[in-house]
């Protein structure tokens, strides 16, 4: 019977539909990870550009010393993606309504706290999936906070993005030569 009105409650969480919501936090449920999907066309652009540059690094490497260079990721691990942090958090909004939303990234342990008043902007997401929160505001405590979900970007890396803009610079600048001259 126990089971029972647990799943009774389980139906009777609403999923919010407006994009700002204000209510009391009920429950922060137990995190679990969730992976990044990865376009693989912004995958093959950034790689490939970044293989221009690292072949002229290669050789320029080659012909200084006989240092090895650092280890590259392979193409499986890049088009994983990036894991991040799904947090679901359950909450009362105005009309006394339960409510699920999605808290992706990381948040200090005490930013939030079951009963604290907050205002939280949310993004729709999949149809199967709770809005996921863009931003709260802690009406208890006057804190904003941010959650930073892993990104594309994030994922590759900051010298892999360099290494890209500067094979697109190189291919660009020898296709300027080939047409000019």
């Amino acid at each position: 019977m126990v089971k029972m009105d647990g799943d009774l409650e389980y139906r009777r969480i609403a999923r919010p539909t407006q994009r700002i919501v204000t209510g009391r936090v009920v429950r922060l449920m137990e995190g679990y990870p969730r992976e990044l999907k990865i376009g693989q066309p912004a995958l093959v652009a950034v790689v490939t550009a970044a293989s221009v540059m690292g072949l002229l690094l290669l050789a320029i490497r080659s012909l200084l010393s006989s240092a090895s260079g650092g280890a590259r990721r392979s193409w499986k691990e890049l088009r994983k993606g990036p894991e991040f942090l799904v947090t679901p958090l359950h909450l009362r909004d105005s009309d006394n309504r339960l409510c699920e939303v999605e808290l992706h990234g990381h948040l200090a342990q005490s930013a939030l706290h079951p009963s604290d008043w907050v205002q939280i902007t949310l993004k729709p997401q999949d149809p199967d999936l709770p809005p996921r929160v863009e931003r709260i505001v802690n009406i208890t405590t006057g804190q904003l906070l941010r959650p930073r979900p892993a990104t594309l970007w994030t994922h590759l890396g900051p010298p892999l993005l360099l290494q890209a803009v500067l094979g697109a610079l190189l291919v660009l600048v020898i296709a300027v030569v080939v047409v000019l001259f």
